[in-house]
C-alpha cells in the first residue's frame, strides 16, 4: 500500500509539472505567434490533448510496471498482451470514462481511482486554461 501510495504521489507530481510546462508554454508563445485566431484556438486544444496524453501514458507506464510485480496488483479482463492495453485502461480512468472490460486487482486499484481524481483535477484545469485563453482573443476582437 505504501509503495502504491509512493507511485501515486509521483504520478500526480508529474502530471501536474508536465500540464503546468506545457500551459506555460503555450500561454507565452501565443502572443508571439502569427497565426490567426481559429488558428491559436487549434494550438491550444492541441497542446492541451498533448499534455493529457503524456499524463496517460505515464500512467499506463506505472501500471504497466506494477502488473503482477512485488504485489502491487494487476490488471484482469480482456487483455490483448501489449502495451496498448495499459495506456487503454489509463486513458478510461484518466477520464473517468471506466468502461469495465478492463480492471485493477490489489492495490493498483488505489493507483487507478488516484488516477481518475488527478485526470478530473486536470481536465477542469485544461478547461479553465482553454477558456480564459478563448475569452483573451475573443476580447482582442471586440476592442
Amino acid at each position: 500500500m505504501l509503495a502504491t501510495l509512493a507511485i501515486a504521489t509521483a504520478l500526480v507530481c508529474a502530471t501536474v509539472t508536465i500540464h503546468y510546462e506545457i500551459l506555460r508554454r503555450v500561454s507565452l508563445a501565443l502572443p508571439r505567434l502569427r497565426l490567426r485566431r481559429p488558428l491559436r484556438i487549434l494550438v491550444v486544444i492541441a497542446a492541451v490533448l498533448l499534455a493529457h496524453l503524456l499524463d496517460v501514458v505515464l500512467y499506463a507506464a506505472a501500471f504497466a510496471a506494477m502488473h503482477d510485480h512485488g504485489g502491487l496488483g494487476r490488471l484482469e479482463g480482456a487483455l490483448t498482451g501489449g502495451f496498448s492495453d495499459f495506456v487503454y485502461f489509463s486513458l478510461t480512468s484518466y477520464t473517468t470514462l471506466g468502461v469495465g472490460d478492463l480492471w485493477p486487482t490489489g492495490p493498483m486499484r488505489l493507483l487507478t481511482g488516484i488516477a481518475a481524481l488527478n485526470g478530473l483535477v486536470l481536465i477542469g484545469w485544461s478547461a479553465s486554461f482553454t477558456y480564459l485563453e478563448m475569452e483573451e482573443l475573443w476580447g482582442r476582437r471586440r476592442t
